[in-house]
């Protein structure tokens, strides 16, 4: 037994020193792959440094105007109605909608006209039966006035009397009166017609002047009037309309305050809706009254230049500049390049140079100078600031210096 299993061992092929040999290679193989592998993982994951061009922020002296008080009111339109008829009615049509231009004489509505074409028509007739009643008695009195001739030389020749003869003239001169009254008959027909067909005109609703309206408070099928009457059920307009040229600012300024405001004086207007545009303004005038309950003065203000967002109602703040009378001090800004600003949603950015990373600001701009833009805060003198920077630049990012 034991013989028969010394004879097995030695008929069993060794493999261990085989194993060892072979398994070397292909472990330098696995471990070159490994090698690559990372180092490309490396490769991707590592963001190369992107070359930029950079300019130092600098300081200048700026001589900005010293505010000489502040003050808040709201955008008002000097021209602006409540368009309503002339006439009580029921409205058939509306012909405009919220936020559409109208020119001065614009149909804007019509009201039923069916009971004042009544009218006019019976006027046309009278106006007619006034002038076949003309017609008569011009011919009654061209025929009054023979007979009258007739008479006359019958009396000379001593055939007719003298009565016949005045009534004759009398015959003549009733007729020649009933044409006169006829005559005036006949202009006050036409006069009633022309009442007639102007309250007709005033059922087509005009806008007064030009401008955009702003409001729609009627209904076809409403009734309308100019007076309140008939409660809540009878309009008294049918829509506003606003002159967009006529908009100006009125703020209401303490009165113990008033003496540092004068007409003509500039005035710098931010509207609440875009509080980073300064708009340029000037005082048109001090309303000379003021409110008892609330101690202030009213104060217009007009703008140097309308624009489409400046609409009526609006809140805005206003700050009055110091007049000619008080020298404004030079103040010490920083001026950046203008290509080192731009635009990321409704915020103005700058990309800061800061041991080779890119740095993302937030900067609040103020006048442009040349080529180059106040910055009223966000940056320091000497900070790098990064021109025309890549779309694709992000905060943190890796940049390089061109010239280092």
């Amino acid at each position: 037994m034991s013989l028969e299993h010394e004879t097995l061992n030695q008929l069993r092929i060794d493999r261990s020193g085989h194993s060892q040999k072979s398994a070397w290679p292909v472990l330098i193989v696995v471990g070159v792959i490994a090698a690559a592998l990372g180092a490309l993982y490396f490769w991707k994951g590592v963001k190369h440094a992107v070359v930029v061009e950079t300019a130092v922020a600098t300081e200048i002296a700026h001589d900005a105007p010293q505010v000489a008080l502040n003050a808040s009111g709201y955008v008002t339109a000097r021209r602006e109605a409540t368009v309503s008829s002339k006439a009580t009615g029921e409205i058939l049509d509306v012909l405009f909608e919220e936020g559409q231009k109208v020119e001065a004489g614009q149909a804007l509505a019509h009201i039923d006209p069916s009971n004042l074409k009544t009218s006019l028509d019976l006027a046309a007739a009278q106006l007619e039966v006034a002038k076949a009643a003309l017609g008569e008695t011009k011919a009654q009195l061209a025929q009054a006035d023979k007979e009258f001739d007739r008479v006359r030389e019958l009396t000379q020749s001593k055939i007719s009397s003298e009565s016949d003869l005045d009534k004759a003239r009398s015959d003549a001169d009733s007729l020649r009166a009933r044409l006169a009254m006829q005559g005036v008959e006949i202009v006050a027909a036409e006069r009633t017609i022309a009442t007639w067909q102007q309250q007709l005109d005033d059922c087509t609703i005009r806008a007064p002047f030009g401008g955009v309206i702003v409001s729609k408070n009627a209904q076809p099928g409403e009734m309308i009037s100019p007076l309140s009457a008939g409660g809540g059920f009878t309009r008294t307009g049918i829509g506003t309309v606003v002159d967009m040229t006529s908009l100006e600012i009125e703020v209401d300024v303490n009165e113990s305050y008033i003496n540092r405001v004068s007409p003509g004086q500039r005035v710098d207007a931010v509207l609440d809706a875009y509080p980073d545009w300064r708009i340029a303004s000037k005082v048109i005038a001090i309303v000379p009254t003021a409110d008892r309950q609330k101690g202030t003065v009213k104060v217009r203000i007009a703008f140097d230049k309308l624009d489409p967002k400046i609409l009526p109602d609006m809140a805005v703040k206003v700050s009055f500049e110091t007049t000619g009378e008080q020298t404004p001090s030079a103040a010490r800004v920083v001026v950046v390049p203008a290509t080192a600003i731009h635009l990321d949603g409704d915020q103005n950015i700058v990309f800061v140079a800061h041991d080779g990373r890119a740095e993302r600001r937030a900067v609040k701009t103020g006048d442009r100078q040349n080529e180059n833009i106040l910055v009223q805060s966000g940056i320091s003198v000497g900070d790098k600031v990064i021109l025309t920077p890549p779309a694709d630049l992000k905060d943190g990012d890796p940049i390089k210096e061109k010239g280092r």
